[in-house]
């Protein structure tokens, strides 16, 4: 089909303008350029076939009165003297201008507006290097910032960039009111899709340190919302890895809900590569805690970059023994060995030596203060003989008062913990169908335990009393719905709960309250309750995710306390290594005490101090190792062993 030279003009005009504001603004200049010829030519050519109308008797004042009268029609009173036949083109460029002007200014307006929009939303490119990357949005995002902004600390300038679906002025006021101050880490927030390639080499995305994935549903979303999630998750891993021509460099840690999913990860085999479930560890994390009183504290510590920290080492041992190697280091507690052949073995025998370049694991205030200079510094005290007392296993009861996904995680971990027999009591207010067919299962999958849904209200006084709280040993305290709530909206549920058993439980001595806090800034109001450990939700999960887009190999630490196999972190009663008191000693002393059971001694826990917040709950990890101890009959010793026994 033959088209014609209009219908070909209007084809490549129309393709020249969709180009974009640069296009648009070309033609409109060229517009306004070609009319001002046209208009002085005319204005000329009238003049030369009409010699009487030259009354100005200068060309180029024609040709300046002419640009004046289209650039602001007042001008056009230059023209006043002019004749009559003149001022017909007087007027016709006064209404070419106007007409060619403010096309030009709404033009200029839009495009400023549309710039200014985007600054608003953050739609500029990110030209920052070595940056620490947040993609996505959840309630969780403030905690992950603060824990960077410490991890930040030591450096002079240091970089967040967050890139997720949210309105960047919402961000903004979030950070700000949550986060007023940032140390030496600047915060950049930017709107886009974040599964966008595009996006992604916007924020420089192939210069950055480590690439944070954050859900952006809860753990109480439908499936629907947490499958989507996923795959907007896996989608980013597979646009990052594009970004950087096919071969990832950057640690990559993503929240991910469904199990097929993580497996999905796996498939690119890249250590770099990590894929958490945040909630199987928090169950994990629950029923650690619930077996020992003030673990909370010792992992908070442990797993934020303010106050101690794990760290992989490697320098030249001296074929030190590696029990002997916490007496040679002012700071520092060697935990195990890691190899890559043989993993990480925590605990390790007692014989081993370390060789030079072997990797250490070890407890520490900072990298900078691991200094091994092959001299002993500490002598403990090995006339110090420990008793043998062992704590005596029995079968537990446990209340947990609500229900979350979490609590399917306690429960499967807890058999592996506690005695055929133990009871799980739940009480939850008016469970769903679905929620009973699902405990039914689970009471089917472990029919070696008590495990019972009473249909009840935690948050009615009469109903909880009916229940008798004092007679069990541990009481869980979770979300009172299975429908996604905000976190505040759970945290008041949990206080009121907690108000009601301080009302109800009148001896704390034999009971052991653990709940689950989503808000951090509800902590310091939790502790008015007499709870004994709580678990900040989000703040325990956001500290995994900061240290391990820090360093990967830590992973393996986790998954090994985490686990009920190997070595975890217990509070043990000091009545369990001595038999008189107060017990006076070093921490080297208690260090060496521990050795004598097998454990790896990390601190020591302070009975007295075990409610106040600004004591750290009674918590001292890693103290210096001359220093002078005094315990008594209600202290504890934090220790790394293979039981709670």
């Amino acid at each position: 089909m033959k088209h014609t030279f209009q219908e070909r003009i209007a084809y490549k005009a129309e393709r020249f303008l969709s180009k974009g504001g640069s296009s648009i603004f070309k033609s409109l200049l060229v517009l306004f350029l070609a009319s001002f010829v046209i208009l002085v030519g005319l204005r000329l050519l009238i003049i030369h076939l009409f010699p009487t109308l030259n009354y100005t008797g200068n060309v180029f004042k024609d040709i300046w009165i002419t640009f004046l009268e289209m650039t602001a029609p007042g001008n056009m009173n230059q023209d006043n003297r002019a004749p009559v036949f003149l001022k017909i083109l007087t007027i016709l460029s006064g209404l070419t201008g106007v007409i060619l002007l403010s096309m030009l200014i709404g033009f200029i307006t839009s495009t400023l507006n549309t710039l200014l929009y985007d600054f608003r939303k953050g739609r500029g490119r990110v030209i920052e290097n070595g940056h620490t990357v947040i993609l996505g949005w959840n309630e969780r995002v403030v905690d992950v910032i603060r824990e960077l902004i410490l991890a930040n600390e030591s450096e002079k300038k240091a970089s967040v960039v967050i890139l997720s679906s949210v309105d960047k002025e919402t961000m903004d006021n979030l950070i700000t009111k949550r986060l007023p101050e940032t140390l030496t880490t600047e915060i950049i927030t930017t709107q886009g899709d974040y599964a966008n390639i595009n996006e992604l080499k916007r924020i420089n995305i192939a210069s950055a340190k480590s690439v944070i994935i954050l859900s952006n549903c809860s753990e109480s979303a439908t499936q629907d919302k947490k499958i989507s999630s996923d795959i907007q998750s896996v989608k980013s891993i597979l646009a990052i890895t594009a970004c950087q021509e096919g071969l990832n460099k950057l640690p990559i840690v993503a929240e991910i809900f469904n199990q097929e999913k993580r497996d999905i990860i796996g498939f690119f085999n890249d250590p770099n590569i990590i894929a958490i479930d945040s909630w199987n560890i928090m169950g994990k994390l629950l029923i650690q805690t619930s077996l020992t009183s003030g673990l909370d504290s010792v992992y908070k510590e442990i797993l934020s970059f303010d106050g101690c920290e794990i760290y992989f080492r490697s320098k030249q041992w001296n074929n030190t023994n590696f029990y002997d190697l916490s007496f040679y280091l002012k700071d520092g507690i060697p935990l195990g060995i890691y190899s890559e052949e043989n993993g990480l073995i925590l605990r390790p025998p007692t014989d081993t030596v370390l060789k030079n370049g072997d990797t250490v694991v070890i407890l520490a205030e900072d990298d900078s203060t691991i200094v091994f200079d092959r001299q002993q510094y500490y002598f403990p005290d090995k006339n110090k003989i420990i008793i043998e007392n062992r704590l005596e296993q029995r079968k537990k009861r446990i209340l947990i008062l609500g229900w979350h996904k979490v609590a399917e995680v306690f429960i499967d971990e807890a058999t592996d913990y506690l005695l055929e027999g133990s009871d799980f009591d739940i009480m939850f207010n008016a469970p769903s169908g679905e929620l009973v067919e699902k405990i039914k299962h689970i009471k089917k999958s472990y029919e070696d335990f008590n495990i019972n849904i009473i249909d009840a209200n935690p948050l009615n006084l009469h109903q909880l009393k009916k229940i008798n709280p004092e007679s069990y040993d541990n009481i869980v305290v979770l979300s009172q719905s299975t429908e996604e709530q905000l976190a505040d909206k759970i945290d008041s549920d949990t206080l009121i709960i907690l108000l009601l058993l301080r009302k109800l439980v009148t001896d704390y001595s034999n009971i052991h309250i653990i709940t689950q806090v989503l808000n951090s800034e509800n902590q310091e109001i939790i502790t008015q309750t007499n709870v004994d450990d709580f678990i900040i939700s989000n703040k325990l999960i956001t500290m995994i995710l900061a240290q391990l887009s820090e360093d990967a190999l830590i992973k393996t630490f986790y998954d090994d306390i985490f686990s009920e196999d190997g070595s975890e972190i217990y509070v043990k009663p000091a009545t369990l290594y001595f038999d008189s008191f107060p017990q006076k000693f070093t921490f080297a002393d208690a260090i060496f005490c521990a050795q004598q059971r097998d454990e790896i001694c990390l601190g020591i826990r302070k009975g007295n101090q075990s409610k106040s917040l600004k004591e750290n709950f009674g918590v001292h990890l890693n103290p210096d190792k001359d220093m002078q101890i005094e315990l008594q009959a209600n202290d504890f010793l934090i220790v790394l062993s293979e039981d709670e026994l």
